[in-house]
């Protein structure tokens, strides 16, 4: 970065050398970026070249060096001539050089270079901007004492363009667009932005990143986000103007947060398409289709755009691969390809191993060789050790090793507990817990624990309560039975404590007894005492722990003899003599560090020293140092240890590797470790070493060590590589590429079988089957040096440790038992093993594997640079929707920018998909250091994969790609003809087995008392009649916050107050009989009184609700537009509601200069109407009900007398109202039942109705509750955000309530007033909160009604209980119903709305050819009753509407009956219940509204279904909301946790809606709690939500578009 004047191979060697040292820490992580420029720029300072030119130009990249950084595995051989390029490599710290091959990374440039001819956009994830200023590392990583403190570091990262911000940013703004005002980060890459820039287009596919000198025009300078301030300034007046919302100016925009009443003010909006009338057919199709009505310049229907763009290319599978889903149950495996490679060799011989000779020396056990060096060669070195700096720190003897093994051994069984009652007895397990610096005191306690017959159990040292994997570690010291640890006094100070100092008690673990092992703290045994050392039998010696794919740890049991054959075996294989040196870069306590560096070099009187990892990471050179200086013949690596050497080998003259006789790789059966060894020896042969030492091998911890290449003689050939094709591979075969050498896997040889092992190699998966020549299949080995059980779990043992490999006829080959390894491989010419992966890493995905490692390495190989930070990648799969699916999840560079990060995962998507044919389902990327972590270092798996599936992984950047890897749906339906026809009804209602569904509320029957007609006949004479007969009777109470009557009306003043208002009316001019008057009061009784005064007068009254005083801007537009199309003649109000519509306030969002006349009803004079308005015929409208649908259209109905007449005396009928009664309502009382039961249904029957305004309930949550126990209420109304509102409000103050005398068990029935299918969840949990308070179980039910017919349904006093069933969700995506059992998977309940109101009459109708149905249908419902609604109010009169849904005839059966349309899907099912006519109950469902299912793949899906999985994805989910756009199905969730956990949602709800509704989903919008928009009967309005969306105004937390 500071370096650009600076000629590097100019510099002193001192200043070269501290440079290399700083670039490893930083590439190690041990030193933030921050302090790591600081330090760069210090050392450098004196050495730059003031050159006057001036910063570069603001567009330049301030990658690491401008120069395209050479190819990977090269770097390190030219490092010596070119610093820079080294340089260059480094600081992109891809920490995972296992994975590093020229060859592939050639191929995955090859690949995507394939790709970039396509030029396929993919549309770039929407931020906000705060989601992504990301934390700097600092935040993440342990403070650390190398990094600067912030004031110096002022300067930042900026290091190269020391210019003032605002040039940079003003340039990247004015660059960014000035055609569209949307911010450039948003806007994703293929959107050509400017018009004068073509060039610019042709650059953006993501296949392609431009050179770095010249980032597509709006490509933000990385930094950026560093400087989020002004940057955000200017972007923050860059929002979307939207031209124009939609005919009547409604500003849809949600309220933000600061006024948090945002939702419980339910705002009514209309949609920006409104519709006069309700045009249910053409309006809605029409908007699907073209979206109109969205502003062109909405950035987000561009990304929709252009991800439809990305989903039209063909997917992989062919269609013919695609399969009917076999009688809609599951979804079966697609039909294998008949072109896919099968192995075609014969059947595999099993691979004998040389025999194991027998040696006069050897030991009778590995014990006797330490007593036996102890003893004779006591002064020879057996081990030494290095402090941090990579100088010998001790040397421990054979001598000394012995003594205080021994020592130990004594102590362990004679001075722990007292002496009746010993601690340990032989046999017992025990913890080691030494850390990686100290081997010494680690084999002192090993070997103290055999010479004491205990069993060690080697684990790794804790570093706090929270280490990943933690609780795993728990499960195996469990699952051995471990209770006693034994440690260092060093060790135990650095254990975490608890404030009392006590050592914690870890997550998952047994309660442990702490050891200390120091010399000073063991008795030295007495003369007599010496230790059994009996010969190596089949007894346990130790167990080493070994963690599975799923995380879990197990231990597995080496038995005695086992570790001497093994010990035995290693030595014949390596060929080791006594007195050698061994230098040892592995972790001692485990696998071959611990078999080679701990056990075969103690049989052997090997002089080991240990370099442990601490002194690797400060000097990566330390081994080759230790080689050099101790003359070692033998090393013991790993791949990571020969890339470290190469990059930090300075030029060293004096380093001579040529007494190595034996450089053993550990995992060399990576097949990515070939390349490394190949680098190596490029660097290093200059060095002496000689080709024929490098010795890869293959182990596991099962079978230890399975195949090892011997040390070669000088001259001899060197093995072959086999060069493998991925397809062929991912195939299960051996086919040697040719045809594409981009997908080519390069193998080397492991070398041969161990000594007296047998080796075959059998299916991974299925019965343990022979394998044949060609085809790949795991490893199992049969030897006496092989581990023999998983410890304490002999169920997992049968499996891995007892496997009796058979034929291809089944027929077992022999009686010998192999272990598994676990290795992936096969055997080559010459019987050399080669292993291609690990059966771990394997993921199997439509049938066809992938090693997790390859995927690895080929994500590596598409420029990590930038983007990865230290090379950390995990790759792993997931089970969703009957198949494995790819996630792969990286941390990201702390100063990578969005682009390049989206950058870099759309090509890494595709270098994927051309090498591995394989598509990902999702690419993650987290800040850096914060995935959880295994204890040297590397990822944890497992725990990534548990974070990842809890939504708990906080990803900065994701891309989901659902589409393309989601091969398996069901085939779309083809719509079936409709079964039931005009022939088989005239066979009569036995319709194939199936009843014809319809239902019928009980008669309405005749009126007995003549004298009642008349007052049946208008509610008018009703009130008349009723203030003359009875003036004192109460017909409402209002009741306010605090539960107290403010106004009480009999019937007497009600007819007073309403002829007030009558005599008003009529004396002003202008207003005419039969004209509409808008009612704007709040819920009282006012609002009743001025209702009658328009019947009075002749006028025909419209309630609206009142405009929300805080939210204007919201609610007056609805107002005014009803007032609008209603074409009311005048306005009756308050006098504070009249000053608000000509308020400032108001004229901001309507012209209030055009109201009609509005006339204040607080102060009437007292005057009486000349005469009271009497209708001539009953048909004549009495009302109009407006209300907005959910799906955002305004309606107006027109209801006559007769109907309103007859809907009084049905409501009157089914809950048995009557003078003597009292009803509570709770609910809004403008529109549908809940106007009807507020304002009319007291007159009629005369009940008296306790009036509870819902708004009243938020000063005073219990109001309504209260209010039902002090009068005692029987029967009472509410609707369902009532009832929300005391759920979640009161839920945990029943106690509370109890104890101040609330008591429900007077409530008989509590109906919820709704147009929508009963929400079954709440009214259970309502029912369940406040049984306590005596509320009966069976008192909750719902009503149903719907436009068309204000009240269909109505749970009445008399009939029989609501019925509850259980249907089959994806027979009700095809409009079946077909029953099943409570709890049956992909079973839906629904509860039946309502027993039918009399004189009601439903059947259910299919909507396309309007023919009955059977009622294992789901059809839409269509009532006939005589209060069925006139008409749609519509200034155009627009009668094929009215015909459509008023006055239709079913095309057969009963051509006569004239039936309304409710728009709802239902069924009818016949239950066991009786109705109060003596027959069986038919009770009527209602499933959802037509106009809101969604079609898609030729299913119908109802959108609660769909959210009701969303809310379950994750704790922060709250509310949800779906819909489609062009056949994408949108999902918009409210995020009700932090907003780190916005992107954690993204993978579940793509997840969640896949499983359980086989959909895919298009685009997943994170929004604010509040956003999605409810209206005032607490429905969801998803159509309003959507035109929010497109028309970008939902400032939404993140917009993901899945691929």
């Amino acid at each position: 970065m500071a370096d650009r004047g600076v000629d590097l191979s100019a510099l002193p060697v001192e200043v070269r050398e501290q440079l290399a040292e700083l670039d490893l820490e930083l590439s190690e992580g041990d030193i933030t970026q921050k302090g790591y420029e600081k330090k760069r720029a210090k050392l450098l300072a004196p050495y730059i070249v003031q050159t006057p030119t001036l910063a570069p130009p603001p567009d330049c990249d301030p990658g690491p060096s401008s120069a395209p950084p050479p190819s990977n595995a090269s770097s390190g051989s030219s490092s010596s001539q070119n610093r820079r390029t080294r340089r260059s490599h480094r600081s992109s710290g891809t920490r995972d050089e296992r994975y590093r091959s020229d060859i592939h990374t050639e191929a995955v440039q090859a690949a995507l270079a394939k790709h970039k001819e396509e030029k396929m956009a993919l549309p770039m994830p929407t931020k906000r901007r705060s989601t992504y200023v990301q934390s700097p590392i600092e935040t993440c990583t342990p403070p650390d004492s190398s990094s600067s403190s912030d004031d110096e570091g002022a300067v930042e990262e900026s290091g190269a363009q020391q210019q003032s911000p605002d040039s940079w940013m003003n340039s990247s703004i004015h660059g960014s667009s000035t055609s569209s005002s949307s911010a450039s980060s948003t806007m994703s890459h293929g959107e050509s932005r400017t018009p004068q820039a073509p060039q610019a287009q042709s650059q953006q596919g993501p296949a392609h990143v431009p050179p770095p000198q010249a980032p597509p025009p709006h490509a933000q300078p990385p930094h950026s986000l560093s400087q989020p301030s002004a940057l955000a300034e200017a972007f923050a007046h860059a929002r979307i103007e939207v031209p124009g919302a939609g005919a009547l100016g409604l500003d849809g925009t949600p309220l933000p947060m600061a006024q948090a009443r945002a939702r419980d003010s339910c705002v009514d909006l209309p949609s920006n398409m409104v519709v006069r009338g309700m045009s249910r057919g053409q309006s809605r199709s029409s908007m699907m289709e073209t979206a109109d009505g969205v502003p062109v310049s909405s950035r987000v229907s561009t990304k929709i755009q252009q991800l439809l763009n990305t989903l039209k290319r063909p997917k992989r599978p062919p269609l013919s691969e695609f399969f009917m889903d076999d009688q809609e149950e599951i979804v079966e495996v697609p039909r294998p390809d008949p072109n896919t490679p099968r192995p075609e060799g014969r059947q595999i011989i099993p691979v004998k191993g040389e025999p194991l000779g027998v040696v006069s020396n050897w030991p009778p056990a590995l014990q006797a060789a330490l007593a036996r060096w102890g003893a004779t060669q006591g002064k020879s070195p057996a081990l030494t050790a290095l402090d941090i700096t990579g100088k010998p720190l001790y040397t421990l003897t054979y001598g000394k090793l012995w003594s205080r093994s021994v020592k130990l051994a004594y102590t362990l069984l004679n001075k722990l507990g007292t002496k009746s009652e010993q601690v340990l007895k032989p046999g017992d397990r025990v913890a080691l817990v030494y850390p990686n610096s100290d081997p010494g005191m680690f084999w002192v306690a090993f070997y103290g624990c055999l010479l004491a017959e205990v069993i060690p159990v080697p684990i790794e040292v804790p570093l706090s309560r929270k280490d990943a994997g933690s609780s795993q570690v728990g499960f195996l010291l469990g699952s051995c039975g471990v209770s006693l640890a034994l440690t260092s006094e060093i060790c135990l100070k650095g254990l975490p404590k608890t404030p009392t100092g006590e050592i914690l008690q870890f997550k998952g673990w047994p309660r442990l007894k702490w050891v200390i092992t120091d010399s000073k703290y063991l008795t030295k045994p007495s003369k007599d005492w010496q230790p059994h050392i009996p010969t190596a039998n089949t007894d346990t010696a130790y167990i080493e722990y070994k963690a599975c794919k799923e995380g879990t740890v197990m231990g597995v049991a080496v038995s005695k003899v086992a570790m001497l054959t093994h010990c035995q075996a290693l030595t014949q294989a390596c060929n080791y003599c006594e007195g050698e040196t061994l230098v040892n870069v592995l972790d001692f306590k485990k696998d071959m560090g611990l078999w080679h560096g701990v056990l075969t070099s103690v049989m052997n009187r090997i002089h080991t020293i240990s370099v442990p990892y601490a002194v690797m990471k400060a000097c990566p050179l330390s081994w080759v140092q230790r080689v050099h200086i101790n003359k070692a013949r033998v090393a013991l690596v790993k791949c990571r240890d020969l890339h470290w050497a190469m990059m930090a080998h300075k030029e060293q003259r004096d380093i001579s590797l040529a007494s190595l006789r034996m450089l053993i790789v550990a995992d060399g059966a990576n097949p990515w470790s070939v390349s490394s060894c190949d680098a190596f020896l490029n660097v290093f042969q200059a060095y002496g070493l000689k080709p024929e030492v490098i010795c890869p091998c293959a182990t596991s911890p099962e079978s230890m060590t399975v195949a090892i290449r011997r040390p070669g003689v000088s001259g001899a050939a060197l093995p072959a590589r086999a060069v493998l094709s991925m397809t062929g591979l991912s195939h299960g075969v051996i086919r040697v590429n040719t045809e594409d050498k981009n997908s080519a896997l390069t193998v080397q040889d492991v070398g041969h079988v161990m000594p007296g092992a047998l080796m075959c190699i059998v299916r991974p998966d299925g019965p343990p089957m022979l394998c044949k020549t060609d085809e790949i299949g795991e490893i199992v080995v049969n030897s006496r040096a092989g581990g023999t059980l998983y410890y304490g779990l002999s169920g997992v043992t049968k499996n891995t440790f007892e496997v009796i490999p058979v034929n291809a006829s089944g027929v077992p080959i022999g009686e010998i038992p192999f272990v598994r390894s676990g290795l992936l491989g096969f055997v080559g010419p010459g019987s050399l093993i080669f292993v291609v992966g690990k059966i771990e890493g394997l993921l199997t995905v439509s049938g066809r594997r992938h090693n997790a490692d390859d995927l690895v390495a080929t994500a590596l190989a598409v420029e990590p640079v930038k983007t990865v930070y230290r090379g950390r990648i995990a790759v792993f799969s997931v089970t969703v929707f009957y198949d494995e699916r790819i996630v792969i999840v990286a941390e990201q560079r702390p100063e990578a920018s969005e682009e390049d990060s989206f950058q870099w995962m759309s090509r890494v998507l595709q270098a994927i998909d051309s090498i591995h044919q394989v598509g990902l389902f999702c690419l993650a990327l987290v800040p850096a250091n914060t995935l959880p972590k295994t204890p040297l270092g590397g990822i944890h798996i497992s725990e990534t994969k548990q974070l990842f599936l809890e939504g708990s992984l906080h990803p900065c950047n994701i891309l989901m790609c659902p589409h393309t890897c989601v091969t398996n749906l069901p085939k779309p339906r083809q719509k079936q003809p409709v079964g039931v026809g005009p022939a088989s009804i005239m066979v009569g209602n036995l319709v194939a087995g199936k009843r014809i569904a319809q239902a019928a509320g009980r008669d309405l029957g005749m009126i007995e008392d003549q004298d009642l007609v008349r007052k049946h006949q208008f509610l008018t004479e009703a009130l008349q009649w009723r203030a003359q007969t009875d003036p004192e009777h109460v017909l409402y109470v209002l009741l306010n916050a605090k539960g107290v009557a403010v106004c009480t009306a009999t019937c007497l003043q009600l007819h007073k107050r309403a002829e007030k208002i009558a005599a008003a009316l009529v004396e002003r001019s202008g207003i005419n009989t039969g004209e509409n008057i808008v009612l704007l009061y709040p819920p009282g009784i006012d609002l009743i009184a001025a209702f009658y005064g328009c019947l009075y007068a002749g006028c025909i009254p419209v309630t609206v609700r009142p405009p929300h005083p805080q939210n204007l801007s919201a609610t007056l537009p609805t107002v005014r537009m009803i007032i609008d199309v209603s074409k009311a003649a005048c306005i009756l109000t308050t006098l504070v509601l009249m000053k608000t519509l000509r308020s400032k306030e108001a004229a901001a969002s309507v012209n209030i200069k055009t109201w009609p006349i509005i006339i204040d009803t607080d102060d009437l004079p007292r005057k009486r109407p000349p005469s009271i308005y009497k209708p001539p015929s009953a048909d004549m409208i009495a009302y109009m009900d407006f209300s907005v649908s959910t799906t955002g259209m305004l309606t107006g109905v027109k209801i006559s007398h007769a109907a309103m007449s007859a809907l009084c005396r049905s409501v009157k009928l089914q809950c048995e109202l009557y003078s003597s009664r009292q009803i509570a309502i709770c609910l809004d009382p403008y529109c549908g039942l809940g106007f009807v039961l507020w304002c009319l249904a007291s007159v009629y029957s005369g009940h008296q109705s306790i009036l509870i305004p819902p708004t009243e309930l938020e000063s005073s949550l219990a109001l309504w509750l209260s209010s039902l126990s002090l009068y005692r209420i029987r029967d009472t109304f509410c609707s369902y955000s009532v009832m929300e509102l005391c759920t979640k409000g009161l839920g945990g103050q029943t106690e509370m309530l109890k104890a101040r005398g609330v008591n429900l068990s007077c409530v008989r029935s509590c109906v919820v007033i709704a147009e929508e299918r009963p929400r079954l969840a709440l009214t259970q949990s309502f029912s369940k909160l406040f049984k306590d308070l005596g509320l009966s179980s069976r008192a909750v039910s719902s009503a149903f009604g719907s436009r068309v017919n204000l009240a269909i349904c109505l749970q009445g006093t008399t009939g029989p209980d609501p019925s509850t069933v259980y249907v089959d969700m994806k027979s009700l995506r095809h409009d079946r119903v077909r029953l099943v059992e409570r709890g049956a998977p992909q079973s839906l309940s629904l509860m039946e709305s309502g027993t039918i109101l009399p004189g009601v009459r439903v059947v259910i109708v299919n909507p396309e050819t309007r023919g009955p149905l059977g009622d294992s249908h789901l059809g839409e419902i269509w009532v006939n009753s005589p209060h069925t609604a006139t008409g749609y109010y519509t200034i155009y009169g627009e009668e094929s509407l009215q015909a459509d849904h008023f006055n239709t005839k079913l095309s057969f059966g009963d051509p006569h009956t004239l039936w309304a349309r409710t728009g709802y899907l239902g069924f009818v099912k016949r239950t066991e219940l009786t109705d109060s006519s003596g027959e069986r109950h038919d009770a009527l469902f209602v499933v959802g509204s037509l106009d809101e299912t969604l079609e898609l793949r030729g299913l119908r899906y109802h959108p609660i279904d769909i959210e009701t999985s969303v809310s379950r994805a994750h704790r922060s989910i709250g509310e949800s909301a779906v819909f489609t756009w062009t056949n994408l199905l949108v999902v918009v969730s409210e995020l009700c946790g932090s907003e780190q956990d916005a992107l954690d949602l993204v993978p579940l709800v793509t997840n969640v809606v896949l499983e359980e509704h086989h959909l895919i989903v298009g685009v997943v919008v994170i929004v604010d709690p509040g956003v999605i928009p409810i209206n005032s009967r607490g429905e969801k309005q998803r159509m309003h939500l959507r035109d929010s969306f497109l028309a970008d105004q939902l400032d939404p937390i993140y917009v993901a578009y899945n691929m």
